[in-house]
C-alpha cells in the first residue's frame, strides 16, 4: 500500500481534500465522524490507502465525495463552523504526502475584517455626503424635457 499525494484547504462551513490519484478504480473512501479513510487502485494497479484522523469533528452526512480521472474530492462539513483548522489531521507530524492546497487556500478568518473596513469606509463616505450641505435642487430637470 502507499498513500496518495493528499492537497487539502479549509473554508468556513467545510475543508476540501483532494487525493491525487491517476484513474483511480474501486475507489472506497469512509467518512466518519473523526477520520476518513481512502482505499482504491491507480493506473497502475498499485493500492493506495489513506487514512487521515481529522483535527476536530466532522459531519459524515454533510460530506461528499466525486472521483474524477485524477483525483478524489472530498467536501467535508465541519461540526464547528468559522472555526479555521490549522492542519488536516489531529496529529502534530505532518506526513509528506499531505499538502496544503494553496491555490484554493483562503485565510478566511479576516474577511469579516477586511469587510468591516470596507463597510465602514462606505459609512464614513455617507457621513462625509451628509456634511457637505444641501443637495443641489432639481426643480430646473424639467426645462430639459422641452
Amino acid at each position: 500500500n502507499q498513500p496518495a499525494r493528499t492537497l487539502w484547504y479549509d473554508r468556513k462551513k467545510y475543508v476540501t481534500i483532494n487525493f491525487v490519484v491517476q484513474n483511480p478504480k474501486d475507489v472506497q473512501v469512509d467518512i466518519q465522524d473523526t477520520k476518513v479513510i481512502l482505499s482504491c487502485k491507480d493506473v497502475d494497479d498499485n493500492n493506495i490507502y489513506n487514512e487521515i484522523e481529522f483535527y476536530d469533528k466532522v459531519f459524515k452526512a454533510d460530506s461528499r465525495e466525486k472521483v474524477f480521472d485524477r483525483t478524489i474530492n472530498l467536501l467535508i462539513r465541519k461540526v464547528k463552523e468559522n472555526v479555521a483548522w490549522p492542519r488536516l489531521q489531529k496529529d502534530l507530524a505532518k506526513p509528506a504526502w499531505l499538502l496544503v492546497d494553496f491555490d484554493n487556500w483562503r485565510d478566511w478568518e479576516h474577511e469579516e475584517e477586511e469587510g468591516m473596513a470596507e463597510y465602514e469606509d462606505f459609512v464614513d463616505m455617507l457621513n462625509e455626503m451628509k456634511n457637505k450641505g444641501e443637495p443641489p435642487a432639481m426643480d430646473d430637470l424639467d426645462d430639459l424635457s422641452d
